[in-house]
Parts: C-alpha cells; sequence; structure tokens
C-alpha cells in the first residue's frame, strides 16, 4: 500500500510552516532515532519541546483530519504527533524499518505503527538527491513530492532518504496506528471506498447498488476494525 495524497497542507499554510520552522531550534536527528537506525540517521530534528513544534503539530493535525482521501485511506485510530526533520547537503537516512511501536506522550501511551506518513514541506526543485526510497513487492520507488503533499505507506517498509546534495529538504513525518491492522484489508477497503464514492456522484446516493455496496463496506469495517 503505496497512496500519493495531492496538497494535504496548502500552498499558505505551507509557506507559514516554513516561516516558523527558519527560525526555529533544530537538534541532531540521531536523539530519536532506533538502535539500528541511529547509525544511518543523518539529518536534524524539530526540538519537541519547543513551543512552535507544539503550534505546527496541531496547524498539521487539523487539516489532515478533515482530509477525506486520507482518512479513506488510512482509517486512522491513533497519530502520533507529527515531528519535523530538515535535511541540509550531505545529510541522509539509511536504509532501516520503523520502530513498531512507539511512546506517544499521552494517555494512551503507546501506538502501534502500521502506516508512516511523509508531507513534503520543500519543492522538489529546491534541493538535490532526499528522494524517499521505498521498497515495495514490485520493487523501489523514490519519491520526491510538492510542497503540502504526502506519501502513506506501510511502516514495516524498508526505506531511506538519498543523500541531499543540494539545497535543503524540509518535511513532516507522522505514524498512525489503524482502525484495520492487515495492509491487505485496509487497501481492499479503501479501494471499495473509492468506487462507492465514484458511483454515488454518478448514480446518486439513493441507488440500490450504491446502497448495497456501502452496507458491504460497513459490514466489513465492522469485522476487521479493532477500536
Amino acid at each position: 500500500m503505496l497512496i500519493s495524497i495531492d496538497s494535504v497542507l496548502s500552498k499558505d499554510l505551507v509557506g507559514q510552516f516554513r516561516e516558523t520552522l527558519r527560525q526555529a531550534r533544530w537538534l541532531n536527528g540521531k536523539r530519536t532515532a532506533g538502535t539500528q537506525a541511529s547509525s544511518v540517521k543523518v539529518n536534524q530534528q524539530l526540538d519537541d519541546q519547543s513551543k512552535p513544534a507544539a503550534g505546527l503539530r496541531q496547524q498539521l493535525l487539523t487539516p489532515l483530519g478533515q482530509h477525506q482521501l486520507f482518512l479513506s485511506a488510512a482509517l486512522p485510530h491513533k497519530i502520533l504527533p507529527p515531528t519535523f526533520s530538515r535535511y541540509c547537503a550531505g545529510h541522509r537516512y539509511g536504509a532501516h524499518r520503523d520502530n513498531p511501536i512507539m511512546p506517544t506522550g499521552g494517555a494512551d501511551r503507546m501506538l502501534r505503527t502500521d502506516l508512516s506518513a511523509t508531507i513534503f514541506l520543500s519543492e522538489p526543485d529546491e534541493y538535490d538527491g532526499g528522494a524517499l526510497t521505498i521498497e515495495t513487492t514490485y520493487g523501489t520507488r523514490e519519491i520526491k513530492l510538492g510542497a503540502g503533499d504526502l506519501i502513506l505507506y506501510p511502516s514495516g517498509s524498508q526505506h531511506r532518504v538519498t543523500p541531499v546534495t543540494h539545497g535543503t529538504r524540509l518535511c513532516a513525518l507522522l505514524w498512525i496506528q489503524s482502525m484495520v491492522r492487515d495492509n491487505h484489508q485496509r487497501l481492499l477497503l479503501f479501494d471499495l471506498d473509492q468506487s462507492i464514492q465514484a458511483l454515488t456522484r454518478k448514480q446518486g446516493g439513493e441507488d440500490t447498488e450504491v446502497q448495497r455496496l456501502t452496507g458491504v463496506y460497513h459490514n466489513l469495517v465492522r469485522l476487521w476494525a479493532e477500536v
């Protein structure tokens, strides 16, 4: 499951994020890496305890929680507060897999990482290198999206960020515990939901077959969801 979603953040909001990040305090990214990942992680990360980090998190989670395509694809149960990373010339993140369980810092305490998401905050032509490279069943995918766009992928996938050779790469990172743990089941639900929405626009919500398929979707969610 590798899903690209355009314009999760508007260009205006991205501009506000970048201005805040320009003035913020950045720390060595190794401090939040797992034992194995720390040996291959060379980047900077926004200080999670800073006031700018708290404000940016809320500004990001609000539009994300209203984005229907993201909600359909991820079926989120919990979302870890986003982190913000910066890659300058010479920075990279070698091949790794995200930790399966992460602390939330809140009442829920722990989160199972079913899905990872990268939201790009720099335009592709603002830096050289820095592609997010993800290993999939069908081969390696190299991804550089526009500012405000998001890529969603299974957290268990091996992935890396190729070395940045020029410019600066800014991004926000999220980890999601889905209501539907299984990637194949989640993808089936996503495809079914997208077809139902297309048919609804074409035939109307009162159409008998649209209603039948909607019932199938709801019953599958009921069967597979963990809440």
